[in-house]
């Protein structure tokens, strides 16, 4: 069973940063691409983000240029670090394993001001 774990979350202003962190628990960490997604009130959840094993990195084009996702294989942790926050990336984000059902439990990132 593999855990997830996120924290990072939290009240910014328009224009601010945050950092995002999800950690995993188990050792099969390395050998899966990682991504994050976020869920609106109201809306559907959808993709943000993903790194592969070797680093590669995709972005849904409202975020592209504003935030970054990283991974740390040694430490079995992937980040996000979002900059230029925007009202509308309010959302509880959830990191995920790709190709398996394990997700987090999500972190709230509130953007106002």
């Amino acid at each position: 069973q593999v855990q997830l774990v996120e924290s990072g979350g939290g009240l910014v202003q328009p224009g601010g940063s945050l950092r995002l962190s999800c950690a995993a628990s188990g050792n099969i960490f390395s050998i899966y691409n990682m991504a994050w997604y976020r869920q609106a009130p109201g809306k559907e959840r959808e993709w943000v983000a993903t790194i592969s094993r070797g680093g590669s990195t995709n972005y849904v084009n409202s975020v592209n240029g504003r935030f970054t996702i990283s991974r740390d294989n040694a430490k079995n942790t992937v980040y996000l670090q979002m900059n230029s926050l925007k009202p509308e990336d309010t959302a509880v984000y959830y990191c995920r394993l790709m190709g398996t059902t394990f997700w987090g439990q999500g972190t709230q990132v509130t953007v106002s001001s």
